[in-house]
Parts: structure tokens; C-alpha cells; sequence
């Protein structure tokens, strides 16, 4: 029976005994991304410190690029493989090329489609994406109801739809509304993708904007399509007293907003404790040691209330 958690603490006695995982490759769904670009940062610093060797490289959002990219980590004799997914349904080839090259692989923060049926050596490290749009959406409607709000119109601003924690997090609102655990009656006006984009949210933001809809509230699947809806609000006169706008990630961007008053809440994601447990699961399958193979990093709900906690988080 496969494990479903995994302990982070013995990440510096692995670390300090892994000659035999001298050689990381690493594919990054996308270089040009904030969050992305700190779970990068992490798995680079973690490795540096360990000793550790890692060839991270940038899919450029194109899954045909990553394929290669994984068959030429496996013809080069890297001991282990991390792949953050361009497209979270198209993992199996990258799975099959793994397993039929023997070297270890683990995907991080983005749920692969095959995840339970992964081969022994790989593992999947991340965050439950159930907890994420949940947290966000009960706290914007405990913000409504605070604002004296019975029934609020609301946008849906969704990320790359290929992606297991758009459609998720998307899910988690409707989820919320159909439980019964909003403090308000939620009415979606519209929802659509934004790609996990600022300035396709923002170009998103405008249209919906020019339709002169009254509504209430903005839940965005990640901070910077809530960003981009903010500076096409902003831009169009609207007082952000008067909006809840909600976003994911706790990004250092999405943190200024909130402390500028812009951002209402969003929910941290622990780009780092994923890098770092993602690495941690490719060291010890290197050394052919067994590692649960889902391990979830907890998403926490981030506030005005609380912000000072996690300021330098990220």
C-alpha cells in the first residue's frame, strides 16, 4: 500500500550521506513564473548547501520540450529526475521514459495524471490542492457576509485549465458553495481562464469590466492572475475597499498588495518546503531506499491578520 506522507526532518542526515545522488536533473515547467521561480530557488540553494549537484532546465511551457528534456537527463546517467509538469495529463510518457531508463523520478506542485499508479521509484511532492481554493473561498465569504453581504456576485479567474490545481482549486470554490460552508450566497457571473497570467487576468479584468456588471468579489486561482485583476480595477477607478479579491500562492508580489490594502487573502504555498521535500524524495530513491509517494507540504490561509508571519516566507 503506497504512503501518503513523508518526513521532512531527516532531510539533513540524507542529504549529508548522498554520494550515491551526486547528479539531479531538473525540468521546470516554466523559468519565467514567481512562484515557480522560488521552488526553483529552493531546490538550487538546498542542493548548493548539500553538496549536491543539480541541471535545472527551463520546458518553456512546451511539453514536447520537457519529454526531451527528460530522455536527455536519462541518456546523460543522472541519478535521479525532478519534473515540475508542463501539462499535468501528458505525464505517463514522462513516467514510461523514466521507468524504462531505471531512474528515479519525482514530480513537484503539479499532480501528474497517472499519480496513483506511479512505479516504486517515483513519488509526487506537493500540496493537497483541496485545501487551497477551499481556504481562499470560505474566507472571501466571511469577508462578504462581514461587508453585509447576503447574496455577492462573483468572477472566477481560473489558471491553465491542462493543469490538476486549476481545475482543483476551480472545483474547491463550487465545492464550498454547494456544502453550504459559505457565509453567503455566492452567484458566479463568469469564469474563465487567465493561464495563471498578470496580464492576461488583467486584459481578462477589463473586458469583464467594459460589461458594466455590479459584482463583489474577484476569486482568483493564483495571486498573479488576482494581481492583474487588481491593476485593470485600479486602473478603472474602482475602490479596492469595496472588492474582495483573493489569490493563491502568497507570492512576495501578492503579499506588497495586501499590505497596500489591494489583496484581501490568499493562501500560502510553500514553494520552498516543496523544492526541498521534492529533493529529499530524489535523493533517497537514488540510493534505492523506499519514499512515500505523495507528500503533501500544508497550504496556510494568509491575512492582513497574520502577514507579518510570512513576509519573509517566500
Amino acid at each position: 500500500m503506497k504512503k501518503t506522507l513523508i518526513a521532512a526532518s531527516a532531510l539533513a542526515t540524507l542529504l549529508s550521506s548522498a554520494a550515491m545522488a551526486e547528479t539531479i536533473g531538473v525540468s521546470m515547467a516554466l523559468f519565467d513564473d514567481n512562484f515557480l521561480t522560488v521552488l526553483r530557488n529552493g531546490i538550487q540553494a538546498q542542493a548548493d548547501a548539500s553538496g549536491l549537484s543539480v541541471q535545472i532546465e527551463d520546458a518553456q511551457n512546451d511539453v514536447a520540450k520537457q519529454l526531451d528534456q527528460i530522455n536527455n537527463f536519462a541518456a546523460s546517467g543522472v541519478d535521479a529526475i525532478i519534473v515540475n509538469p508542463v501539462d499535468t495529463s501528458a505525464t505517463q510518457a514522462m513516467t514510461d521514459a523514466a521507468a524504462a531508463a531505471g531512474i528515479p523520478l519525482v514530480y513537484v506542485n503539479r499532480q501528474p495524471i497517472n499519480v496513483d499508479t506511479l512505479p516504486d521509484n517515483q513519488a509526487f511532492v506537493a500540496s493537497n490542492e483541496v485545501d487551497s481554493g477551499t481556504l481562499e473561498t470560505i474566507e472571501v465569504c466571511r469577508l462578504l457576509k462581514e461587508k453585509g453581504k447576503d447574496n455577492a456576485n462573483i468572477y472566477v479567474m481560473m489558471g491553465e485549465l491542462s493543469n490538476q490545481a486549476a481545475v482543483q482549486r476551480t472545483a474547491d470554490i463550487h465545492d464550498v458553495m454547494a456544502a453550504g460552508k459559505c457565509a453567503v450566497t455566492l452567484n458566479i457571473i463568469d469564469e474563465q481562464t487567465a493561464n495563471w497570467s498578470r496580464d492576461q487576468a488583467q486584459n481578462l479584468m477589463t473586458n469583464w469590466l467594459s460589461t458594466g456588471t455590479a459584482f463583489d468579489a474577484v476569486i482568483a486561482n493564483n495571486d498573479e492572475m488576482a494581481i492583474g485583476a487588481i491593476q485593470a480595477m485600479k486602473a478603472a477607478g474602482l475602490s479596492m475597499e469595496e472588492i474582495v479579491v483573493g489569490g493563491i500562492d502568497a507570492t512576495q508580489d501578492a503579499l506588497a498588495a495586501m499590505q497596500a490594502g489591494d489583496l484581501d487573502v490568499t493562501v500560502f504555498q510553500n514553494a520552498a518546503g516543496q523544492g526541498s521535500g521534492s529533493l529529499e524524495a530524489a535523493v533517497k530513491l537514488a540510493k534505492g531506499e523506499a519514499v512515500e509517494q505523495k507528500v503533501y507540504i500544508p497550504f496556510e490561509l494568509v491575512t492582513p491578520a497574520n502577514i507579518d508571519n510570512y513576509l519573509k516566507k517566500n
